[in-house]
C-alpha cells in the first residue's frame, strides 16, 4: 500500500480509537453532571469551539453565499451527530463500550449498504453484494457474541 492509502487509513483508525474513547468519557461527564443531554451539549460546544478556531486559523470560514448554496439536507449532520453523542452517552453505561460500538458499527454498515446502493447524497452507486452482506452479518455476529458472555 502506498502513502495515499495509508495516511487516510491511519487517520480513520485513529478516529475510531477516539470514538470508542469518547463514549466512556462523555458517559463519565454525564454521571458528574447528572444529565446525558447536558453532557452531549457540552461535548458539542467544546467540539464547536475547537473546529471554529481551526477553521478561522486556516482562513476557511465560509461566506454567506457558500452557506446559502448548501442543500437543505447538508444541515442535518449536526442533528445526526447530536443524536449519536446523546444516545452513546445513554447506552454505554447500560451496554458497555464494546456492545455499544458494535451496535453503532452494525447500524453504520447497514445504512452504508443502502446509501451506496441508491447513490444517496451524490455518492457513486455501489451494489449490495453477497460479500458486503456477509461482512454486515459478521458484525451482527460480533454484536450478538459481545452480549452473550
Amino acid at each position: 500500500m502506498n502513502i495515499s492509502i495509508l495516511l487516510p487509513l491511519f487517520g480513520i483508525l485513529l478516529g475510531g480509537i477516539f470514538l470508542a474513547s469518547q463514549a466512556p468519557i462523555n458517559a463519565a461527564l454525564a454521571r458528574s453532571l447528572g444529565d446525558p443531554i447536558l453532557a452531549a451539549c457540552i461535548s458539542f460546544g467544546i467540539g464547536f469551539v475547537v473546529l471554529a478556531a481551526i477553521s478561522i486559523l486556516r482562513g476557511s470560514w465560509p461566506s454567506g453565499t457558500a452557506i446559502a448554496a448548501a442543500p437543505w439536507w447538508a444541515w442535518l449532520g449536526g442533528f445526526l451527530g447530536a443524536f449519536y453523542v446523546a444516545i452513546v452517552i445513554w447506552g454505554v453505561p447500560q451496554l458497555g463500550v464494546v456492545s455499544t460500538v458494535a451496535a453503532l458499527i452494525f447500524g453504520q454498515v447497514v445504512a452504508a449498504l443502502v446509501l451506496d446502493a441508491v447513490g444517496a447524497f451524490g455518492l457513486p452507486v455501489q451494489a449490495i453484494t453477497w460479500q458486503r452482506l456477509v461482512a454486515a452479518g459478521m458484525i451482527l455476529g460480533g454484536l450478538v457474541l459481545s452480549r452473550a458472555g
